[in-house]
């Protein structure tokens, strides 16, 4: 069984605090930034970075779709680590200063993919469909925080 990493990455016209918080902010916001292919979301401890625990499923694809119990925490400032109870994955939330009142938001999903010849269709097509998400998650983060 393989690693799997996908990675997407945005320059956004805003603050690293403010787009850190929004990011951080389960509770209001978060659930706002996600696209048609999350469902069921739900905070169900803290809603404020670390601490929080939030639930959702994410449909990747059409016959895949993942049931998700995210604990939350802040490991480094800046940082934001969601660890899923339910399976191997992992997803990272970096935000740094990218310039005068910019930041740069790079997200990082890994999970230990599928062995065989299923693993490597999933390494191969798994981090592009991945990536199509994310970005539509940072789209939103931007349009949030650039008001």
């Amino acid at each position: 069984m393989a690693q799997v990493e996908a990675t997407t990455e945005r320059i956004v016209a805003a603050s690293p605090d403010k787009v850190f918080d929004t990011l951080a902010d389960y509770s209001d916001t978060r659930g706002k930034l996600l696209p048609e292919q999350f469902s069921e979301y739900e905070v169900r401890e803290g809603g404020d970075g670390e601490g929080t625990l939030v639930h959702w499923k994410l449909q990747a694809t059409s016959k895949r779709v993942r049931d998700c119990l995210l604990e939350v925490t802040e490991p480094t400032d800046g940082e934001l680590v969601e660890k899923d109870r339910n399976s191997s994955m992992v997803t990272v939330w970096r935000v740094t200063p990218a310039g005068e009142g910019t930041s740069r938001v790079v997200v990082t999903t890994t999970w230990t993919g599928a062995g065989g010849i299923g693993g490597f269709f999933e390494k191969t097509f798994a981090p592009k469909g991945l990536g199509r998400i994310y970005d539509a998650i940072l789209t939103r983060l931007a349009a949030e925080v650039e008001k």
